[in-house]
């Protein structure tokens, strides 16, 4: 991340000579850039954007606005990386978060394997299969195929209420006009850090032209003491006049930058509140349809449990010795046995 370090007027104002109307252009060149070398050690500008630096974090105007929430808006300021090496503002990492929960909840309302388990269950129990099986396991047979049958319409019903219950509301929460409002908030709040980096700008070129106003001044003024030029006692005077108003320039873009950056701070605050907002509802919303899943799972747990219950008792009921008395009895050919020949 690129670091700039800068002349900052909101540590100038703090200092009460500062409430003077005197100008930086009326300060020696000395003087300024130890008041500038002063303000490097407390304030650093990332980006365009003024922070305090590590070692004076920890003052009452740096505590969390939202103590112990781990709230959006105290942990977002900076940028960062991507994987990519492009920077990323806090703000659109908030807005990514968003947009992934609306990819989010549409995958989890995609939730089709209800309904192709029920078909598959309809067609396995309408299958031919082991149908001339007899006795006491052919009935267990049979029954458990039309358990088959019971548990696919069972489930046909579960996948038909989950679609109601919680597949459309999923799909349909925030709808289209969710991404509009999403790249409002985006245009707004990177339309405001575009105003503060012309701002940043603006500064960084007066304090520029400063210097090289306090230059002139100072070089004008070496020659004249010591005869090097046959500049006039006017011409210092003028030179003074264009250092004086270049400090006034200065002072009022530093003004202008700190306007913009606390308009910045202030809808960063205002919006990420709201898409923390936002979030809160996105989760309570799942929430609420996923435990509707869970009752209607349980419910459909429980009728599956019923119909299986009939087929457990015929099980238990299976007797191989009462299946090999029925089939004889229907299939055999005679219970005469053979006897020796007689001659």
């Amino acid at each position: 991340m690129e670091t700039e370090e800068s002349f900052d007027a909101e540590a100038s104002f703090d200092d009460p000579s500062c409430l003077s109307p005197q100008s930086p252009g009326t300060t020696s060149p000395a003087r300024r850039q130890n008041k500038e070398r002063e303000i490097r050690e407390t304030k650093i500008t990332i980006n365009c954007v003024t922070f305090p630096v590590s070692s004076s974090s920890l003052t009452p105007e740096q505590q969390l606005l939202k103590p112990d929430e781990w709230s959006y808006c105290d942990y977002f300021w900076a940028d960062k990386r991507d994987p990519q090496g492009a920077t990323v503002t806090g703000f659109e990492v908030l807005l990514q978060k968003q947009l992934k929960g609306k990819q989010m909840q549409k995958e989890m309302a995609e939730i089709k394997i209800e309904e192709e388990y029920a078909k598959n269950l309809s067609k396995l129990s309408m299958f031919p299969m082991a149908a001339q099986e007899e006795g006491t396991l052919g009935e267990a047979w049979g029954h458990l195929k039309k358990s088959l049958a019971d548990e696919a319409e069972v489930h046909l019903k579960f996948s038909s209420k989950l679609q109601s219950e919680v597949e459309k509301p999923l799909l349909n929460f925030r709808g289209d006009n969710f991404k509009k409002d999403m790249k409002k908030y985006d245009h707004h709040i990177a339309d405001l850090r575009k105003q503060l980096v012309s701002r940043y700008a603006g500064v960084e070129k007066a304090r520029k032209a400063l210097a090289d106003r306090q230059k002139d001044l100072e070089v004008k003024t070496q020659q004249l003491e010591i005869k090097l030029s046959n500049k006039t006692e006017e011409d210092i005077k003028k030179a003074r006049r264009k250092s004086t108003q270049a400090g006034d320039d200065l002072m009022r873009c530093v003004d202008l930058y700190n306007q913009s950056q606390s308009k910045w701070f202030e809808e960063m605050v205002t919006t990420s509140m709201e898409l923390e907002k936002l979030e809160v509802e996105r989760i309570e919303m799942i929430q609420q349809h996923l435990r509707q899943y869970t009752t209607l799972r349980h419910e459909t747990d429980m009728f599956s449990q019923s119909t299986l219950e009939p087929v457990d008792h015929l099980l238990q009921s299976v007797d191989p010795a009462k299946d090999r008395e029925l089939w004889v009895k229907e299939h055999k050919t005679g219970d005469l046995r053979p006897v020796d020949m007689d001659i």
